[in-house]
């Protein structure tokens, strides 16, 4: 397996509303290929829910390489879907995504009205707590996290790197938490440049976004895009 270094690794403030406090969005690049084949990561998540077969679908037919994001509440209720993802070790990258899509923010604060782990033992339980569903489903340990809402505040970073795992960033949002229209998730994701790492959601199959994301993604294979898995990139 090809193995590639982080070229890209910052974290940038988002101010949530005028009382609210700082968050951090980590920020994640691969090295570009200068080349005629220009690489992205395709990060997905799999919050709660279902499964979202129009991006699936052409994940597989296509033989794309992927990085989900799932948490244990969504692997509990997807039996089926693991099996698929079992089924094609080679396309598919499982990382942790928490244990009940808490976010990692210590505080009140709540990012996106959506109640915060609160204080870092509640972090802990998250991300250890999504690990462990990881390693009894797939029968490895993950190696990244990406907390809900992909805020945190910096005590929470800290403490999730003290457990040894690397916070997943990303550099461009394909659906805006599954909430884009088809078109602006297709001309997003179609837009991808060279070393960008791609967010988006495979659990909303009800909405309209994911429909624009596999046609994005379905662009970005006929161009010759070359997709990596940040499973793949060395430490």
């Amino acid at each position: 397996m090809r193995r590639f270094l982080i070229t890209g690794l910052a974290v940038l403030a988002s101010t949530l509303g005028a009382a609210a406090g700082k968050l951090l969005e980590p920020a994640l690049t691969v090295p570009p290929s200068h080349g005629d084949h220009p690489r992205v990561a395709l990060t997905l998540d799999a919050c709660m829910g279902d499964i979202d077969h129009r991006i699936l679908d052409v994940l597989v037919t296509q033989q794309i390489p992927t990085t989900i994001f799932a948490t244990a509440r969504w692997l509990r209720n997807n039996p089926e879907t693991i099996a698929v993802l079992v089924a094609h070790p080679d396309l598919f990258d499982i990382e942790d995504h928490g244990r009940n899509h808490v976010p990692a923010v210590t505080g009140s604060e709540k990012p996106y009205g959506i109640t915060p782990a609160g204080t870092l033992a509640a972090v802990d339980d998250e991300v250890l707590g999504g690990a462990e569903a990881i390693l009894a489903n797939f029968g490895r340990q993950p190696t990244w996290f990406r907390g809900a809402t992909a805020l945190y505040t910096p005590d929470a970073i800290a403490e999730i790197t003290h457990l040894d795992y690397r916070v997943a960033g990303f550099s461009l949002n394909a659906d805006f938490g599954a909430s884009a229209s088809a078109e602006t998730a297709r001309s997003r994701i179609a837009s991808a440049r060279d070393g960008d790492v791609i967010i988006a959601h495979i659990n909303q199959p009800g909405r309209p976004a994911g429909a624009g994301i596999a046609k994005g993604l379905l662009e970005l294979h006929t161009k010759g895009y070359e997709f990596v898995r940040l499973g793949d990139l060395a430490p």
